[in-house]
């Protein structure tokens, strides 16, 4: 098999310009501006991907707008999942198959198709960033606040490859003609490397400290329950958080008609009862766009588990036995009553929002429902604002619990609950030493947890108490010594490969470049000898052969 019909270049050929023969005619401008396109798209899914990864802990505020908008309920965050993934995949091989035309000679003529599939790959992450602006702009401080997970190992990463990828870039330095061109990509490269190298100076984390400094684990608040194991706002969920070792448990109350404080969060007339229970089927042509419609008997005679077998919202339930199963099948709507009974059995903490337009006489019968159950005062964070100095003045041994600092500050209190992404990590070091108990929402994911146990978070609040309650440290922490050593290790070590590989390059090219010339000198003074002999055979020129020698012999090294 010929040089040009080998394996490795016909497949290389062939995926990359659907071309599986040799094909010399080429337009290398053209083809080094769509080389360019395929790195920067290349580039940029790889970053959409990253952010589709870290916010993955958020995927049910996405599913809720899916939900919201066409009235079913789908996991719509895989489903993005799963196109970002098959898209970052596509563009990253054909990346790897034009280097590798690089390495091997090959023209880089990139197919039609190829280019079409970028154009739309370019369009789908151009949608999402979009999307992410338009509908869920509260989710971009998760990105910046994920690098303190991230950023030492992408750092690494990023110097693996552009140590991988420098020998392409010494290729084209040595064989580009014009000056400007080589000082063109040289100052690049040498721009690109120093930013990766020195990224260091700026990368913090509160996880590289001392094993000595770590802060004492959050603990574990059960949102809605366990909503991973069994449906949310459910007895059996809430049973299911105590054997995860949660202290409090976070659920949403709304008032019934009949003026019994119920648990259940969605609340508006888009999504009220339609999404957890069988409210559609139960009472149809019924008006249920508020709670105040529905009596208390009418609630409870909702199931409200088996939406959670139909949909598997956390694909769990090939997790459950037969016997698991039927109980989520015979699920309702539990009061707050029942809640505060099993809250005062377990000795754990209630925290609540509290979901009503009348927020002046539905404070009054939660309060006086919450009173009336006997729990330890002290057992409930008061979460809703709207009444607080009523609260204050009818049950002061609640502990009221702020969404604001500010608001926190003013009426003298010591308990934050926030987003995860509204506090630094260096201000949550800071309200910790203030003595201010903060509890984060929601955490679902290993590495925000971690990152927000080296930051010293009070508490989280989570939908996965099953996969947090066995993490004994966290998922990585690095004294900072340590951490310096590694990097400067690791990119003197990088330096060092690159710097052999620039050297063998360069004399590779040297050694080329003198044998070219010797070659062509041959050709020339063998040319000179034929022009100079008396007779030639039959046939015969002093051009034939040796002009073509000389044509093609030029570069022996090509390739």
């Amino acid at each position: 098999m010929s040089r040009d019909d080998s394996c490795c270049r016909f497949c290389s050929r062939g995926l990359y310009s659907c071309h599986w023969k040799p094909n010399s005619q080429t337009q290398r401008k053209h083809a080094c501006c769509w080389f360019s396109v395929v790195t920067l798209v290349s580039l940029l899914s790889l970053c959409w991907m990253y952010i589709c990864l870290v916010t993955y802990n958020d995927q049910e505020d996405v599913n809720w707008q899916g939900f919201a908008k066409l009235k079913r309920w789908v996991n719509w965050f895989m489903v993005l999942v799963i196109i970002s993934a098959v898209l970052t995949s596509y563009c990253v091989l054909l990346l790897l198959f034009a280097l590798f035309q690089v390495a091997l000679g090959e023209p880089l003529n990139l197919h039609w198709l190829h280019k079409i599939f970028l154009f739309f790959g370019v369009i789908f992450v151009a949608c999402g960033i979009t999307g992410i602006c338009l509908q869920w702009k509260q989710e971009w401080p998760t990105v910046p606040f994920s690098f303190q997970a991230t950023a030492p190992f992408l750092q690494f990463g990023a110097v693996g490859a552009l140590t991988l990828l420098s020998p392409f870039v010494f290729q084209g330095f040595h064989e580009a003609e014009a000056k400007w061109s080589k000082f063109l990509i040289a100052a690049i490269f040498v721009a690109v490397s120093a930013a990766i190298f020195l990224c260091p100076l700026i990368i913090q984390s509160p996880c590289l400290i001392e094993l000595s400094d770590l802060p004492e684990k959050p603990k574990l608040i059960g949102h809605r329950g366990a909503p991973m194991l069994a449906p949310e706002n459910t007895m059996m969920s809430f049973n299911r958080s105590i054997a995860c070792g949660v202290t409090a448990f976070e659920t949403d109350v709304q008032l019934s008609k009949d003026r019994i404080p119920f648990l259940m969060h969605d609340h508006n007339s888009n999504g009220f009862l339609r999404r957890t229970t069988n409210v559609k089927e139960k009472f149809l042509g019924t008006d249920f766009s508020h709670s105040a419609n529905l009596t208390w008997e009418q609630l409870q005679s909702l199931n409200a588990g088996e939406w959670f077998l139909k949909t598997d919202p956390f694909r769990s339930v090939s997790s459950l036995s037969e016997e698991e199963k039927e109980t989520v099948r015979n699920q309702t709507i539990p009061s707050l009553l029942q809640l505060l009974d099993l809250a005062k059995q377990h000795n754990i903490s209630v925290i609540f929002d509290l979901y009503s337009p009348d927020q002046e006489n539905d404070t009054v019968d939660t309060v006086s429902t919450i009173l009336s159950s006997g729990i330890d005062p002290s057992k409930v964070l008061w979460l809703p604002p709207a009444e607080r100095e009523y609260v204050n003045h009818t049950a002061p041994g609640f502990i009221q619990v702020y969404n604001n600092e500010t608001n926190m500050l003013i009426e003298g209190g010591d308990h934050l609950n926030v987003k995860y992404s509204k506090f630094s990590t260096q201000e949550i070091r800071e309200l910790r030493r203030k003595n201010i108990t903060v509890n984060l929402w929601v955490v679902n994911e290993r590495w925000l947890f971690s990152v927000l146990w080296c930051a010293g978070a009070s508490s989280v609040t989570t939908n996965s108490c099953q996969l947090l309650k066995v993490m004994e440290r966290p998922d990585w922490i690095l004294a900072p010594l340590t951490y310096k050593i590694i990097w400067i290790t690791v990119d003197i070590v990088s330096i060092l490969i690159m710097t052999g590989l620039y050297i063998f390059r360069w004399k590779t090219h040297c050694f080329c470049h003198r044998k070219g010339k010797d070659k062509q000198r041959n050709n020339i003074s063998a040319w000179n000898d034929k022009e100079l002999s008396p007779s030639y055979p039959l046939g015969s020129s002093p051009y034939t052969g040796s002009f073509f020698s000389l044509k093609t012999d030029v570069h022996p090294c090509l390739h």
